[in-house]
């Protein structure tokens, strides 16, 4: 999967054939065969991956001593654009995605994940909803920006989103 990711981030989902893979991997074109009968399961397993592991990241998050911070959050969306290859690849995954419903279901615990982060913040469905929207809209911004921005800048950003509740709030 880590060699079919790298072929995405180099050369797009449309760079992906089993014989790069398996040159990427190092590996007989046989092994990537055996176990993908077609380009879509392999994109598909990708996918699947890439969604578990970050999802993995941000329930790691809210489960760590202390509970979920906006600034570890930042912190994170700043390392996943040094160096941005991977989230490249993730990116051009779930875009293969919008046109393949069969493979919407890899971004359903995705999704969770951050709505779980969310909701350490808040309990109104509209601000979860707006995180979980804005999160991979900032991590494109910082793709597409000439300089990432840094876990300060992204922290900054996060309060807006979620802002820690007030003095009077219950």
């Amino acid at each position: 999967m880590e060699a079919t990711v790298r072929v995405i981030a180099r050369d797009g989902a449309a760079g992906v054939t089993h014989r790069t893979v398996a040159r990427e991997a190092e590996l007989p074109t046989t092994a990537t065969t055996y176990y993908f009968s077609s380009i879509d399961a392999l994109l598909t397993a990708a996918l699947t991956q890439c969604m578990e592991e970050d999802s993995a990241r941000i329930e790691a998050l809210v489960e760590a001593p202390g509970g979920a911070t906006l600034r570890a959050l930042a912190e994170l969306m700043a390392r996943l654009l040094s160096p941005p290859g991977h989230l490249l690849a993730e990116f051009e995954l779930c875009l293969l995605a919008a046109r393949r419903p069969e493979q919407r279901a890899a971004t359903r615990r995705w999704h969770e994940a951050l709505a779980a982060f969310a909701r350490r913040f808040t309990h109104e469905p509209l601000r979860v909803k707006l995180f979980t929207h804005a999160y991979d809209g900032l991590l494109l911004q910082g793709l597409l920006a000439d300089k990432p921005p840094t876990a300060d800048e992204f922290e900054e950003l996060l309060r807006e989103l979620l802002p820690e509740p007030g003095p009077d709030a219950p």
